[in-house]
């Protein structure tokens, strides 16, 4: 078989210099003609001043292997003297030098000639190529190769007939130097003690040094000694920079892809090493790992979350920074890679997106998603089987590769199912919760802790999950994902509606800041519920009345427009905002300015709400409302608190609390927790006496309760949030008697003073057509009471003339002025 046909493929080719083609068989040569006197001046002549003879100064290396080629030197057979390749049969013998990649030839077969490099192609399995060296202890019709080269090459003592074979064959062009080379290294014998980590940049510089100018090829074997061991090593797969190109081909493990090994700055060959266990490498101080972090194709921009980009600016600067410098680097200066995240924040703000997103973002396996409950199991043991299975790939590579095995990334979702406070009885009675911690602490941080791993845990209570889980050098990145502001809902909104502005179904009256400003505090997931929510109106619009299945006109006029949003803005409301319906309902009759003290109240009250908005002042404000029963407090703490335009504004009611304590107290605690999420809120604690059950007979409370209530009146907020509590109650006294509530501010609502009051708040309900009936009212109250002193509340007001309203049998006048009476007699039995 022609090797070269083999090698190169067949069809017509050029002749060599002094070989005919034969007529009739495409590629092939007639016999080769006799060998051609060196005297004869058909063949090219060269200087010969520098021989292999003369090393290069400096290296001590035989200049054969140091030598660049002349110019010119392309073609095989182009030298005077030399034999025209498959003219010598050559028979192998063993050559005693195994620490090298170099067969030996006989000066006589192949003469030395001034800055050649000598390959042969050897006629074996398709074709290998040798570095040969003319010797001249060799005897003509003889190559010398060591043990681990007639194992690559397949031969025994077989006679063959090598070719020469030059780089220049590679491609139409100059020599192609490899770019990179994969080699797989081992002990040829294993040692009896224990090998220290070789240094890797080292173990590469000597074997650049060694194999500088040859040929290396898939499937290539040889020896090389380093560090007073020898060892095996097995190309894997190379790289070719192709000249014509100007750039890398593919990594190929093909044999018949070969290059030269290039040692010089320009060119550098890069070598990557695949250590085969017991052989530990050092990480290379020099380049990063040979397995990338981060995709080099990967934008930020196609990751689909929106209103996060501080939130990964800290994640990468935490947890993936260490991982894209040289290893070697990272553990020169004892720096341990980042093991574990934790992402916890309200519901649909986006974590499991953003874990998903960190998995497509690296150049890493697929991620491993394990959902909390699912490691359980009714088997004992089987839960913490379940545990070490999760990290069962990871554990395999570290053991093999070790610092240049590749990430593992874990998501773990609902961590708090099964990660709970170790003692706490979370697991039964069994304690299988417990084991279940134990476990995964001693995988992340344990005697055989795993550098190659990354766990990313997601709750929403991470209040629940054990202290010792959330340590450093565990899960240590703590990373909340808040609900997104102004800035972040925008470019949430331009996420989700990006598809239907690019199919031109956006109308052009639909203004997206304007929607970010109006959806405080919704989440993501919400913002998405919104816009399908307004969809839903377009897609209503072009359906038949009485037929939903039917379209109504063409298809594709349907278009999103504001009212469309705006309509789903009724539909959709955030679970952490403002309940403008029930802030509503505290106030069924509005806010009556019957008095001036009623402009003051909210005036004090706003005051307060800008205090706290004001970043440079105290996070936390607390303020007392109080006054008589049905003076308006509940009213007027709800109107402060919908003119604050605060995102997070919580009315707490006695009914929503419960009767039972430890219900009040999860009721409590959850409600500040909600509120420490929002960067601006309110909670309005509305009858705090009877939310602590207080009882003035025997001095009856609920201590927990003031106990809680006590401690987040005095303690600030998270670091950016801020904080206004307005408390109600109409038992200014209690205060005093137990002296646990202490409130920075108070703000005092009294009663309808006179008849003049009176007089006005009648007028502002609108529920006497003529003015004289008002009149009438004061006059005849004026003459049941005998006095000007009303002393009720407006809500007591409000109520009389409902009822009179409703009775028909008397004037509407003295029915009022009769349930007013009534009233103050009864609030106030000595008043009349």
């Amino acid at each position: 078989m022609d090797h070269r046909e083999a090698l190169f493929g067949g069809g017509n080719r050029r002749p060599l210099p002094g070989r005919q083609v034969q007529p009739g068989r495409p590629g092939g040569y007639s016999p080769v003609p006799p060998r051609p006197s060196r005297d004869d001046p058909r063949q090219p002549q060269y200087d010969n001043t520098r021989y292999y003879d003369s090393p290069p100064p400096n290296t001590g290396r035989d200049a054969y292997r140091q030598e660049p080629p002349p110019p010119g030197y392309s073609k095989p057979g182009a030298y005077a003297g030399q034999a025209p390749g498959g003219q010598i049969t050559l028979h192998v013998e063993k050559n005693k030098d195994q620490d090298s990649n170099i067969c030996y030839v006989s000066e006589q077969d192949f003469p030395r000639r001034p800055g050649e490099y000598l390959y042969l192609l050897l006629g074996l399995q398709g074709g290998v190529v040798v570095t040969a060296q003319p010797a001249p202890d060799v005897p003509s019709g003889e190559i010398r190769m060591n043990k681990a080269q007639r194992t690559w090459c397949q031969v025994s003592d077989r006679p063959m007939r090598p070719e020469d074979y030059f780089p220049a064959q590679m491609y139409d062009g100059p020599k192609s130097p490899l770019a990179s080379v994969d080699i797989e290294l081992e002990f040829a014998s294993k040692p009896t003690s224990v090998v220290a980590p070789l240094d890797q940049d080292d173990l590469e510089n000597v074997f650049l040094s060694r194999f500088h100018h040859q040929i290396l090829a898939p499937g290539q074997q040889g020896m090389l000694s380093y560090s007073s061991y020898y060892f095996k090593y097995r190309v894997k797969a190379v790289q070719v920079l192709d000249p014509r190109m100007e750039k890398s081909r593919e990594p190929s493990s093909d044999p018949l892809q070969r290059g030269l090994v290039s040692n010089q700055e320009s060119t550098k060959t890069l070598l990557n090493f695949f250590p085969v266990p017991p052989v530990k490498l050092k990480g290379s101080r020099k380049r990063p790992a040979a397995n990338a972090i981060l995709r080099p194709d990967f934008k930020f921009a196609d990751m689909g979350i929106g209103g996060l980009d501080e939130e990964f600016s800290t994640i990468f600067r935490r947890a993936f920074a260490s991982r894209v410098f040289p290893p070697g680097l990272v553990a020169e200066m004892g720096i341990s890679h980042v093991k574990g995240i934790l992402l916890y924040g309200p519901p649909g703000t986006g974590k499991t997106l953003i874990a998903r997103q960190i998995g497509k973002m690296l150049n890493a396996r697929e991620p491993k998603i394990i959902n909390g409950p699912e490691i359980l199991n009714k088997y004992v043991g089987a839960s913490e089987e379940n545990v070490r299975k999760m990290f069962a790939d990871a554990e395999k590579e570290y053991k093999e590769v070790g610092e240049d095995s590749g990430l593992h990334i874990i998501i773990f979702d609902e961590l708090d199912a099964v990660c709970k406070q170790r003692g706490s009885g979370a697991g039964g009675g069994t304690g299988v919760g417990d084991s279940i911690v134990n476990q995964l602490l001693t995988k992340l941080d344990g005697v055989e802790a795993l550098n190659n791993i990354l766990l990313i845990g997601m709750t929403n209570r991470k209040d629940l999950i054990d202290d010792a889980l959330l340590r450093p050098g565990r899960l240590e990145v703590h990373m909340e994902i808040s609900l997104p502001d102004e800035n972040g809902r925008l470019q949430i909104l331009n996420i989700h509606t990006a598809k239907i502005r690019k199919a031109n179904r956006l109308a052009k009256d639909i203004d997206l800041n304007e929607l970010a400003r109006l959806t405080k505090n919704y989440s993501g997931a919400e913002l998405n519920g919104l816009v399908k929510a307004a969809l839903s109106y377009a897609f209503t619009r072009h359906t038949k009345l009485g037929d939903v299945t039917g379209v109504m006109g063409d298809p594709e006029d349907v278009m999103l427009t504001r009212d469309d949003l705006m309509r789903a803005l009724e539909d959709v409301k955030p679970a952490f905002g403002v309940s403008e319906e029930e802030l509503e309902s505290a106030a069924p009759y509005g806010i009556v300015h019957y008095s001036p003290h009623i402009e003051s109240i909210l005036s004090n009250g706003l005051s307060f709400v800008e205090q706290v908005r004001t970043p440079q002042n105290a996070p936390l404000f607390s303020v007392l409302v109080h006054g008589p029963r049905g003076a308006g407090k509940t009213a007027l703490a709800a109107e402060i608190g919908l003119k604050s335009e605060f995102p997070f504004v919580k009315l707490v009611r006695p009914i929503d609390v419960g009767t039972n304590e430890g219900a009040k107290l999860e009721y409590l605690r959850r409600t500040f927790a909600d509120a420490y999420k929002s960067p601006l809120s309110i909670i309005i604690l509305d009858r705090i006496e009877t939310i602590i059950d207080w009882n003035p007979i025997g001095l009856r409370f609920s201590n927990a309760v003031v106990q809680y209530l006590s401690s987040v009146l005095q303690t600030s907020p998270p670091k950016g949030r801020r904080l206004l509590i307005v408390a109600t109650t109409s038992q200014r006294s209690m205060l005093d008697q137990h002296g646990a509530l202490e409130f920075e501010r108070e703000i005092a609502v009294p009663a309808v003073k006179d008849l003049r009051e009176l007089h006005a708040l009648l007028s502002a309900t609108g529920k006497f057509d003529d003015p004289a009936d008002i009149n009438a009212v004061i006059d005849e109250l004026r003459s049941i009471t005998g006095s000007e002193n009303v002393g009720i509340g407006v809500k007591a007001i409000f109520s009389a003339v409902e009822t009179a309203l409703v009775r028909r049998d008397q004037p509407l006048a003295t029915t009022v002025a009769a349930e007013i009476s009534e009233i103050i007699a009864t609030r106030n039995p000595g008043g009349l």
